[in-house]
């Protein structure tokens, strides 16, 4: 019985992915995965039936052989082997008439352009390029060439008797919704884009136009706006230069504008005041090379299509791969939404989150709690070139570094305290035989006094200073652990008083000049309150930490590849997450009901989500609003801030305006925040109490929110109370 359901969910996940390939394959013909869309799409390549029907056919023969042949299943899913065999399919569909020849030609065709799509994807892929709607032209050129000398395909006639075959398609309705349309008022250049943007699957009519720009702007407020923009420049421009084109003409080259709009001003591009911006520069481009290969091409009776499209886009994007700086104001989207919004919102979101990703996360390199006696920039010796360091000791409750009178090295409380490795590296270079200074005096002939440097990553090195002599625990040569005890505290070198220097440099030799470089998480510590800081430098007289981590909280939030999380409702209905990793090596929970994901990033110190994606009423989508982000120790009031990505908590309805001007200004954003609220016992705790919220604000103004109230016991996450407006919802173990 057990192995019949599972063979039936098999199927049925089988089936799904095989219709998310068939209208992927429409939408991403927009650069869209979005499935009514999809429908949308779909429905009105039928306006002309036999269009649609070999459009169908072509769709349906890409999805099989892809499957057959076996490439990547996720690319198939989003459509992007798919679409350019249904334009194949829809160009040949209009241009001839319909017979089983025509059935085995379209078959053939969008095989062959499913090959080039595969091909292309490896030559250009390599360099982080799409190859966009390439294969599409080179396949339907080498069937339209070759047709010319297949006697049983005739010239497709349909046009003559457009109403009879709306008639038979759709009845009289659908005919007078046809009608209605057409005999529409609507100035000549809306007129011109509502035909461009039929043309792009293959439909010469107004209603098709007006039907894909709703979908379109349904699908996306950034995407519908630029195809106006785009497509006005260029319509702009052409008068400007004195370009006599019409209407008819429009319908045949007129989407090169709207594409190009919405592949640089929003999909390929982060969407932003610059990417409008290149996309204004960029359309006349389009445009004369539109013209210009118009009347070479027309010389052999060969369409031109979506070439221009194709070359300025590639030739900008390829163009960017060579910049020597990274430019936020105009960033390519590395990881692909499928839609602007999201592409915006999760790339500012990351933005401030994840800003320091590529950083290698160094530490603090020591035990306990110790005072930053000198921070960058500082008052004695951390100037010029090497500004960019830290000296540490340790003070007592009244803020005194030593014991007695301080005449001794032994009286000074950092003295002799265990330097340790901050982070994971190679021991580049070791410094040893210095004595300890008499206290107030100092070496200035060994400048640095005992010192190590430790190689993280290439141009990433620590260097510690003013060690102990014969205090090191490792060699020249030696791996190293983050924790791992390296050295001793001393007062060697250029110290009159015991304390640690500590900087980053980008070289392995003694001497080099500091490195502006954040250390990673750390607890500063500031009476009776603490902060955590991500990613920041320590200040002067700053009392900091490294998170010294609760066992009940590691323990609670260890989740494991395999792991199954369950909760239970007040109602009694349970609720399985299975901890997952997909093949980019991404950790999340996935809802057994709902199928929802909420991804994840659990290191030593910090838990915190990235990503959701499936149905926001379902509970995990609850507990991702609620452990959105957390360290590891507990710090009594501790309080932790973040932001959520606006399309996942804002209202639709509010969300859907603000889209419109979401490139150029932000007037909501939405905050995150969790407290340390109760422990009940600081040496063995066996139950600690964490509140967060979500807080959604326009113009500063508070509009909605969350409450979240999570129980930490001996068994892990025990429960979460939640208040969302007036309804209430309680998971627990």
């Amino acid at each position: 019985m057990e192995s019949t359901t599972h063979t039936t969910v098999e199927k049925k996940l089988m089936v799904d992915e095989f219709v998310d390939i068939v209208l992927n394959s429409y939408s991403q013909v927009f650069f869209s995965t979005h499935r009514p869309f999809a429908l949308l799409l779909l429905l009105v390549t039928f306006i002309d039936f036999y269009t649609g029907f070999f459009g169908l056919v072509s769709v349906l023969t890409a999805a099989i052989a892809g499957n057959m042949l076996g490439f990547n299943r996720m690319t198939m899913k989003n459509g992007l082997l798919g679409f350019n065999s249904l334009l194949t399919g829809l160009g040949l569909g209009i241009y001839f008439s319909p017979s089983i020849y025509l059935f085995f030609i379209v078959i053939l065709a969008s095989l062959f352009t499913f090959l080039i799509s595969v091909s292309l994807q490896g030559v250009i892929g390599k360099y982080g390029l799409p190859f966009l709607s390439v294969p599409f032209i080179l396949g339907l050129w080498a069937f339209m060439l070759a047709a010319k000398s297949f006697e049983v395909l005739g010239l497709n006639e349909r046009g003559i008797y457009t109403l009879n075959e709306l008639y038979t398609l759709g009845g009289k309705n659908l005919v007078t919704a046809y009608e209605y349309f057409n005999n529409l008022f609507i100035p000549g250049s809306l007129k011109a884009y509502f035909f461009s943007l039929s043309a792009i699957l293959f439909q010469y009519n107004l209603l098709t136009g007006i039907i894909i720009a709703i979908g379109l702007l349904l699908f996306s407020r950034i995407a519908f706006s630029l195809s106006l923009i785009g497509f006005f420049i260029a319509y702009s421009f052409y008068h400007i230069i004195g370009v006599k084109i019409t209407t008819y003409d429009y319908s045949f080259f007129g989407f090169n504008y709207i594409l190009s709009s919405i592949a640089l001003g929003g999909f390929f591009l982060i969407p932003s005041r610059s990417s409008y911006l290149w996309m204004i520069l960029v359309i006349p481009f389009v445009a004369i090379l539109t013209i210009s290969l118009n009347t070479i091409f027309m010389q052999f009776r060969i369409p031109i299509y979506a070439l221009p499209f194709n070359i300025v886009v590639l030739l900008f994007l390829y163009s960017l791969k060579f910049r020597e700086k990274y430019s936020y104001s105009l960033s390519e989207v590395y990881f692909q939404h499928n839609s602007p919004e999201k592409n915006l919102y999760i790339f500012l979101n990351n933005k401030e989150r994840f800003r320091y990703k590529l950083f290698t996360p160094i530490k603090l390199p020591f035990f306990g709690t110790w005072q930053v006696s000198q921070a960058h920039d500082g008052e004695h010796t951390h100037k010029g070139a090497y500004k960019h360091a830290w000296d540490f000791n340790i003070v007592n409750n009244e803020g005194d570094q030593f014991k007695n009178k301080g005449d001794f090295t032994e009286d000074y409380y950092c003295y002799n305290k265990p330097v340790i490795a901050p982070e994971d590296g190679v021991v580049e270079e070791i410094v040893d035989g210095i004595d300890d200074n008499v206290i107030g005096q100092s070496n200035l002939k060994d400048n640095w006094g005992n010192t190590i440097i430790i190689k993280h990553k290439n141009w990433v090195y620590s260097k510690l200073s003013h060690l102990k002599k014969g205090s090191f625990t490792v060699k020249k040569g030696d791996e190293v652990k983050y924790g791992q005890i390296i050295a001793n505290c001393g007062n060697s070198g250029r110290s009159p008083y015991p304390h640690l220097h500590f900087q980053i440099q980008e070289n392995p030799f003694i001497g080099s000049i500091t490195m502006d470089y954040p250390l990673s998480n750390y607890i500063v510590h500031d009476k009776d309150s603490f902060k955590l800081k991500t990613h920041s430098r320590p200040e002067i007289d700053q009392m900091v930490s490294n998170i010294e981590v609760s066992d009940l909280l590691v323990s609670a939030f260890n989740f494991i590849p395999g792991q199954i999380i369950e909760f239970k409702t007040e109602e009694s209905s349970e609720i399985s997450w299975e901890v997952k990793v997909n093949e980019y090596n991404q950790s999340y929970l996935q809802c057994e009901h709902t199928e929802a994901k909420a991804f994840f990033e659990n290191d030593d110190n910090l838990f915190y989500f990235t990503y959701f994606e499936g149905n926001k009423k379902s509970e995990l989508f609850y507990f991702f609003q609620a452990i959105f982000k957390l360290e590891k120790g507990f710090y009594q009031d501790l309080e932790i801030t973040d932001q959520y990505p606006l399309h996942l908590t804002f209202p639709k309805a509010i969300l859907w305006l603000h889209d419109f001007i979401s490139p150029f200004l932000l007037l909501i954003h939405s905050k995150y925040s969790i407290q340390y609220e109760e422990i009940d016992d600081e040496i063995s705790p066996s139950q600690i109490e964490l509140i967060s919220h979500l807080s959604n604000y326009f113009l500063k103004k508070k509009i909605n929110g969350k409450d979240f109230r999570i129980t930490i016991d001996d068994s892990g996450i025990a429960a979460i109370n939640i208040t969302d407006n007036n309804r209430k919802l309680n998971l627990v173990r």
